[in-house]
């Protein structure tokens, strides 16, 4: 640990926060990298002292290629992930590519001593190898779903979801859905303000409603999804109105049965299914933003009970609204909550 390799001229020395280690390989997938040095090596004085740190970790060594035709060197190696809070695997070279058992052994130390792991992608096959998946709830993109069943039974993979969170494991879908999931760490980390302005700068929603489902390939009918667009926003504005199937195939001028094909088509999701996230994403919002009761946040987000919103949003995020709300609500907010939850 005295034996400190030289991090990256981006991580300011002032900076005190947790240290992110991105792996580093030859065939590098350039996105999905690009998306770890954004979020957490960009300069964010706003963010203060306590901000991520951020490095790059090379497996193999160089000089390696990434995506795109280039070639790079990297400057620091597998010690790092001694002392990473957090290391991010941002895809891998293929999914039917082997881990190399260093590669391994290093990632089940790590997570031993506490630091938590993040896979983007394809790189959730390099967890899946290290076996800490098994017998978890766990993503990938939809691409590589029956693959990664088949070779790794003992992982409940679910291809429908954006990320999973399972204790310190966070493995997400294709790639921007890596995105999703950083934001996700950073709202756990510094609350949902940080988030939030981390997601403006990115110019990206701090939350995204749906799963990946909605983009498996599938014909969708441009026709069909313009005029839903309307009828989507509207259910987003108000989502605590009693909206039914039949209400919602009115408002968009259409049969139920035309309805009920053009929205899946256009969302990848039946209307219940939809909304339920709608009201989910409103619930979030309410919990983040206000010390109002559970009672009050499941009403106006649109649910009929507060059982039905824990059902629905324990499933959507793995945590119940009290739960959450101790966890990603602003902190102005939680001094002024006069409650208790």
């Amino acid at each position: 640990m005295d034996n400190i390799p030289p991090i990256t001229a981006d991580m300011a020395p002032t900076l005190t926060g947790p240290l992110v280690v991105a792996l580093v390989y030859d065939g590098l997938c350039t996105f999905e990298f690009a998306i770890v040095a954004e979020i957490f090596g960009l300069a964010r004085p706003e963010m203060g002292a306590g901000w991520y740190r951020f490095a790059a970790c090379a497996v193999e060594p160089g000089p390696l290629r990434a995506q795109g035709g280039l070639r790079f060197h990297v400057d620091g190696g597998l010690d790092l992930l001694d002392q990473a809070d957090l290391i991010v695997i941002p895809g891998w070279k293929g999914a039917d590519v082997p881990v190399p058992p260093y590669l391994r052994h290093r990632l089940l130390a790590a997570h031993g001593r506490g630091a938590r792991l993040a896979s983007i992608c394809s790189g959730a096959f390099v967890l899946a190898a290290t076996g800490l998946l098994d017998g978890n709830r766990a993503a990938t993109h939809w691409r590589y779903a029956d693959q990664m069943r088949a070779t790794y039974p003992a992982i409940q993979l679910d291809a429908a979801v954006l990320y999973v969170q399972t204790d310190r494991i966070f493995t997400s879908a294709g790639s921007a859905a890596g995105i999703d999931l950083l934001l996700h760490i950073i709202r756990g980390d510094f609350g949902p303000d940080a988030a939030n302005s981390v997601a403006r700068r990115l110019v990206v929603p701090a939350h995204r409603s749906g799963g990946q489902a909605q983009f498996v390939e599938r014909p969708v009918q441009k026709q069909g999804q313009g005029r839903l667009a309307p009828l989507l926003d509207q259910v987003r504005a108000e989502p605590q109105r009693p909206w039914r199937v039949g209400d919602m195939a009115r408002a968009a001028l259409m049969s139920e049965r035309t309805f009920l094909r053009r929205f899946m088509e256009a969302t990848g999701q039946s209307p219940g299914d939809w909304l339920a996230m709608v009201r989910v994403d409103a619930a979030k919002r309410l919990l983040e933003a206000t010390g109002w009761p559970v009672e009050e946040v499941a009403r106006l987000a649109g649910f009929n009970n507060t059982a039905s919103l824990r059902h629905h949003f324990t499933r959507a995020t793995g945590l119940a609204p009290r739960d959450y709300r101790d966890r990603f609500q602003a902190p102005a907010v939680s001094r002024i909550r006069t409650d208790g939850r």
